[in-house]
């Protein structure tokens, strides 16, 4: 199950896990579209492909959390 971080740990965006415009490597390193686009889709912590993150429905937010812990730090 993708741990869903909820912002781009890049520049802070806001990305919900039920809207499109995440970008992940395979380490969920995770990253918004402009961030992802910049970085010509290469995650600068493990050299991985960034790929489109899956959404994830609202009504399953229950059962299946995104996570909460921010990953940015300014």
């Amino acid at each position: 199950m993708l741990t869903m971080h909820p912002d781009c740990q890049n520049c802070g965006t806001e990305l919900p896990a039920e809207a499109p415009g995440a970008f992940i490597c395979s380490m969920e390193c995770t990253f918004c579209a402009e961030c992802a686009e910049d970085l010509d889709d290469r995650c600068p912590n493990c050299q991985g492909e960034l790929m489109d993150r899956p959404t994830r429905a609202k009504a399953l937010h229950t059962k299946y959390p995104p996570a909460r812990e921010r990953r940015y730090k300014p």
